[in-house]
């Protein structure tokens, strides 16, 4: 689709864990332009996963001009919002890279979501009881920001006292993009152990974990000014980001926010025909990760699933988010990791499709009822990387029952999809864990590259009893991003009212109850092998 002439648009600005995208909309919410481009990544040790600010800002730039580009002449940006990861970022006091690596590379500032170091330091902050963990769901993750500046200023202090200013990935973008150092609710609230609801930093909690300095400098280092999402941010675009971006000085820029939550901004409003409130929706927003995410007017501390966190997403409303911390990289792991990989891989394109249909062939061939009990006997512990959620239990790791001596395409095909109905039971424990305390939650969101994998939702419908809504318009977190910048332009005059204007919903893939019995008995095979795995750890710690 192509611009009229003189048309208002929107740009959204996404970095997940792999590339960044732009893309531009329409006050209407369509798409006219997309450009996605690669970041790099390093892994220098194990469980540490670096990445570089300027090279992010590099991909950000040249992403948004091909954007721009590919919308037609006619196209008028009225505001850019920016969405990311939530990975921490180190700058010194002249706005350079700080090396967060024992190695002394200022390149690689950035600390990414999924690194895994800071361990050690969760554990401790988690044994102090403190009060603000209340809105973590009771324990603080190592992958969240607290631990890993803990962990900096222990392992690397000239380092931390080089460190300017620290910041969660979005808000790195917004002051790229406009020099301002204010920082957005949502990531200060969701990973760095901000207070929304009060408007303030718990200074007793940084002393007592260790980071007192900050507090001691009235937390200059991490964010004084935070602000709603979708806040017009600063003068809007500095003349340099202006330049570099190819849009016009001043642009208005909307406060950012996490990855997921943009995913959750770009799904979770859209209008349904019966109508179910808040409290029976979860957005759940696929990737390297996932995050599932849902509303309510009141706070509620569920254990084990992050949040209450107020305003983080849905403005005056309080957010419960969830998630998994290895899905389409679990599935790639055990994918391209199985023997027969490298014979199904088709030379161009994707092998999930490839498994898809040998999945099909294979159920008829074996005339199974459904083709999800092709892997009647085969189940996987989906906790290869930890578990985020309900368990909250980052040590935790992946299992698999009933291997062969067989790893034909046929034993892939069937290992691919209990890794699938793995992923889709951690999603029916959380959905379970937070109906427990009063959400009522029948209907998923979904949004995120998973969307384009008929089997993972299938398999996640039939498995949560839920039905799955999926967005009209397929990029929902670029459209979410978008969202941002439209309300930080004036088009609307709230994120309410951009998700109202500018987010739909598609189809709707509704579970089969003929084969709910099948995955009830799968679930609780599910739930076993956790407790399991506990009962073998406890074995081998017995003296």
């Amino acid at each position: 689709m192509s611009a009229a002439k003189g048309e208002l648009a929107f740009i959204g600005v996404d970095v997940g864990s792999t590339s960044a995208r732009a893309g531009v909309f329409t006050a209407r919410g369509k798409a006219l332009g997309q450009h996605v481009e690669p970041i790099r990544t390093w892994r220098p040790r194990p469980d540490h996963v670096e990445q570089s600010g300027d090279d992010i800002w590099r991909a950000v730039c040249a992403c948004v001009r091909q954007a721009v580009a590919a919308s037609g002449e006619g196209v008028r940006i009225g505001g850019i919002g920016f969405d990311a990861t939530c990975s921490l970022v180190a700058v010194d006091a002249s706005g350079g890279p700080v090396a967060v690596n024992a190695d002394g590379e200022d390149a690689r500032n950035v600390i990414v979501w999924m690194d895994h170091r800071a361990e050690a330091q969760a554990d401790r902050i988690n044994q102090g009881g403190h009060d603000v963990l209340r809105y973590v769901g009771g324990r603080v993750s190592l992958e969240m920001q607290t631990p890993k500046l803990l962990w900096l200023a222990e392992t690397l202090p000239d380092a931390f006292r080089r460190t300017a200013l620290f910041f969660d990935l979005p808000d790195y973008l917004t002051w790229r993009a406009s020099g301002s150092e204010a920082r957005s609710l949502c990531s200060t609230v969701c990973k760095w152990t901000y207070l929304g609801h009060e408007q303030r930093w718990d200074d007793d909690f940084f002393r007592a974990i260790g980071l007192g300095m900050l507090a001691d400098e009235g937390f200059a280092r991490i964010g004084r000014d935070v602000l709603p999402i979708g806040t017009r941010q600063g003068d809007g675009l500095g003349h340099e980001a202006a330049e570099a971006l190819g849009l016009p000085a001043g642009t208005p820029i909307g406060t950012s926010a996490i990855d997921a939550h943009a995913g959750g901004i770009g799904t979770i409003g859209v209008t349904l025909p019966d109508g179910p409130g808040f409290d029976q929706r979860l957005a759940l927003v696929g990737g390297t990760s996932s995050c599932h995410m849902t509303v309510s007017d009141a706070p509620r501390f569920v254990p084990g699933i992050w949040g209450p966190y107020f305003s983080a997403m849905v403005p005056g409303m309080w957010l419960n988010e969830a998630g998994q911390s290895a899905v389409g990289s679990l599935v790639d792991h055990v994918v391209q990791t199985h023997a027969a990989y490298a014979g199904l891989k088709p030379e161009q394109g994707s092998i999930y499709p490839v498994l898809n249909e040998r999945l099909a062939a294979m159920a008829q061939a074996e005339g199974v009822a459904h083709p999800a009990m092709l892997a009647a006997g085969l189940h996987v512990d989906p906790d290869f990387h930890g578990n985020r959620s309900p368990r909250a239990d980052s040590s935790l790791r992946g299992m698999v029952s009933g291997l062969s001596l067989s790893a034909g395409p046929d034993d892939l095909a069937r290992l691919y999809l209990a890794t699938l109905q793995a992923l889709a039971y951690g999603t029916r424990h959380i959905v379970e864990t937070l109906n427990a305390t009063g959400y009522r939650i029948d209907t998923i969101l979904a949004s995120g590259g998973h969307n384009k994998n008929p089997t993972f939702l299938r398999e996640h419908a039939d498995a949560t009893g839920c039905r799955i809504v999926l967005p009209e318009e397929p990029e929902a977190v670029l459209l979410g991003a978008a969202v941002l910048g439209a309300v930080a332009g004036g088009a609307y005059a709230s994120v309410q009212d951009g998700m109202a204007a500018m987010t739909r919903a598609g189809r709707i893939i509704e579970p089969d109850p003929a084969v709910r019995d099948f995955h009830d008995r799968k679930y609780r095979v599910f739930l076993r092998m956790t407790e399991d795995q506990l009962a073998y750890r406890a074995l081998m710690s017995s003296a």
